[in-house]
């Protein structure tokens, strides 16, 4: 076990008051700046499968333009969908997809100029991107997994800028 450093305070959870409620972050007194987060969301499916996505042959039609439209829409309504989110105005949404041998991988990257971070618009948008891409395979693969969804790089702001 490792030990405690009495001298290191413990991070300060801005989204809770003294009694532990919940309460959404004053960021008044925060400088506006440029900030972008990218955050990416697989999907694993069959080889098949991602023929028929690559060659727009699915059932239900082309998935991946329906999937970057659901993304990007997504990113614009995360405040509506995580409770204690500011409304951002965002200036740029772009969802864009690798697909593998066994998966496809969805990139989403969100920019605003503002005072608090994307990274929850980034996360929604790949989230909703792989959602809406298992909708559209469902019918030829109720099998695929949703997985590995996370915050690649972000930029803007006091913390600064890290990529992992």
């Amino acid at each position: 076990m490792d030990a405690v450093n009495p001298e290191q305070t413990p991070p300060v959870l801005t989204h809770l008051r003294q009694d532990g409620s919940a309460q959404m972050v004053d960021v008044s007194n925060k400088a506006e700046t440029t900030r972008e987060a990218t955050a990416t969301a697989t999907v694993r499916t069959t080889s098949e499968v991602l023929g028929l996505l690559g060659s727009g042959g699915l059932p239900k039609g082309d998935a991946l333009a329906v999937a970057r439209i659901a993304g990007i829409m997504a990113a614009k309504k995360t405040p509506e969908l995580i409770p204690l989110c500011h409304p951002l105005p965002l200036s740029k949404v772009t969802v864009d997809f690798e697909l593998g041998a066994a998966s496809v991988d969805i990139l989403a990257t969100v920019k605003t100029r503002g005072v608090t971070g994307v990274e929850m618009e980034a996360l929604t948008a790949a989230s909703v991107a792989a959602l809406s891409v298992y909708d559209m395979i469902k019918a030829v693969d109720k099998h695929a997994v949703l997985t590995d969804i996370k915050v690649l790089a972000k930029s803007g702001g006091k913390s600064g800028d890290w990529t992992l």
